[in-house]
């Protein structure tokens, strides 16, 4: 018996699944919605941080959120008279009449060339800088440098680092909000630095008592009701009675030097100024001699704080106020940061509730469209969306149902099957009624167009009565 060889077996004609497409938008969006979120909170936490060179940062008649008000009406309540100046000058001057306590709260203000004069307080003083830069430290010769800084201002009792506090006041005071700027000692400082607030507070007993303090929320208005703020802000300035509290409009300018009647060096804050600085007369322009802030000056803003003839000799020579628009002082900051937020979420739901764009999908149609027609009326669709796959999956969908329906042929009958029957009633092998009917993807538009003539025949040939021509019979 002769063994015969099996014949090669066809090639798998099963049809290669489509490629999914990458959605990009799936991996873009998360993190674009992580992005939004980061910089809505650096933007909000940039507009509710203040700004320590902003008009009326810590002012003592200021009343908005920075202001300084709140602190002093507590301390003249205490009997402590507040003394405001808007001049460097006039501030050292003033300390010269008994002691008192000089309150800078925006260091970074003073020009570069006075600063330096800090360092030469009276004894008996105290000098309380807030939040000062490591310029400021440098120029006033403080054993002091900056450290780390905290993203928001904490609220931490005085010997939270375990280290007992050495200051009375602030010990006094309890927990307060001073943790923002922590400072340490310079290289090279053989003594141990006098710290409390873990390192937000540096007390440096010299022959002028000298408080640095990295943050300015136990001084501010919409702050100093919290923890123990007030104690601490009231304990820091009032020990001496007397409070001279510099405050800047804006950057100070330059020094003027120049001779003084008695032929001494003199020093004006500004150019053509009248106020001497050591000229040897007589007064020695002390507080008192036509000086606003004076020893008779007692802080309040009706009977003190206006301009003084200094001031109005250089009301010509100043820059001109800044005209700002008034939409933008008419609400908080807050308010505009929320609107920002609220325009951010509209616009998220507009892009997540927006049509989005795919490659097509397949849906069922109202109605029994030929194959031929579904060619004609989709292929310019099909072709500029290079979708040939769903193109042939539609044509041969259309034509098994038109031949199920002629052959009498359930919808579960196997694809063999099918095959069978058709190859009968055409002609055909049933190997090629079933790659026609179930074969793979057409690879050019050249072979989409075949198939879709070939189906066009089997249908008309299958489906046609017969007793009655199909159509485009001559007979």
């Amino acid at each position: 018996m002769t063994a015969t060889a099996a014949p090669p077996a066809a090639p798998s004609t099963a049809p290669t699944p489509p490629r999914r497409r990458r959605r990009w938008h799936r991996l873009v969006i998360p993190f674009a919605l992580a992005a939004a979120l980061l910089t809505i909170t650096v933007v909000t936490h940039a507009v509710d941080q203040p700004d320590a060179t902003e008009r009326g940062y810590l002012s003592p008649v200021v009343t908005d959120d920075d202001g300084g008000s709140r602190l002093a009406e507590a301390l003249r309540g205490q009997g402590v008279t507040v003394q405001r100046e808007t001049d460097t000058l006039r501030a050292l001057l003033a300390l010269d009449t008994g002691p008192a306590t000089l309150f800078v709260p925006a260091p970074e203000l003073l020009h570069p060339d006075t600063v330096g004069a800090l360092a030469d307080l009276p004894a008996g003083r105290r000098l309380v800088l807030v939040d000062p830069s490591l310029r400021v430290l440098e120029s006033v010769d403080l054993p002091v440098v900056r450290a780390d800084r905290r993203w928001a201002t904490r609220a931490v009792a005085p010997d939270a680092d375990g280290v007992p506090c050495p200051l009375p006041e602030a010990a006094r005071a309890g927990t307060a909000a001073a943790q923002l700027q922590r400072y340490a000692p310079r290289t090279g400082f053989a003594n141990t630095l006098r710290t409390c607030y873990s390192g937000g507070l540096v007390h440096l007993p010299w022959a002028a008592d000298v408080v640095v303090i990295g943050a300015g929320d136990p001084f501010r208005n919409d702050r100093i009701g919290e923890w123990g703020n007030q104690a601490l802000a009231t304990g820091l300035l009032g020990g001496h009675g007397r409070v001279v509290w510099l405050d800047l409009d804006g950057p100070a300018p330059p020094p003027h030097f120049g001779t003084g009647s008695s032929g001494e060096p003199a020093w004006s804050p500004t150019p053509g100024g009248s106020t001497t600085y050591g000229s040897g007369d007589g007064n020695g322009g002390q507080p008192g001699d036509g000086y606003p802030g004076g020893s008779g000056d007692s802080g309040d803003p009706s009977e003190g704080d206006g301009p003084s003839a200094g001031d109005e000799q250089d009301q010509g020579q100043g820059p001109p106020p800044d005209r700002q628009n008034p939409l933008w002082a008419a609400f908080p900051a807050w308010f505009w940061a929320l609107l920002v937020q609220l325009a951010l979420a509209a616009l998220l739901v507009v892009l997540w509730r927006a049509r989005r764009l795919g490659p097509p999908v397949a849906e069922p149609l109202p109605v029994q469209v030929r194959s031929a027609e579904t060619v004609l009326g989709r292929a310019r669709l099909y072709q500029r969306a290079r979708a040939r796959g769903p193109a042939a999956d539609t044509l041969r969908a259309a034509a098994l149902d038109r031949l199920a329906a002629r052959l009498n042929l359930p919808a579960t009958t196997p694809p063999a099957e099918v095959a069978a029957l058709v190859a009968a009633r055409t002609g055909g092998t049933t190997d090629e009624a079933h790659e026609l009917l179930y074969g793979g993807e057409p690879s050019s538009d050249a072979e989409l167009l075949a198939l879709a003539r070939s189906l066009d025949r089997v249908t008309r040939t299958v489906a046609a009565p017969p007793d009655h021509p199909i159509e485009g019979d001559l007979r």
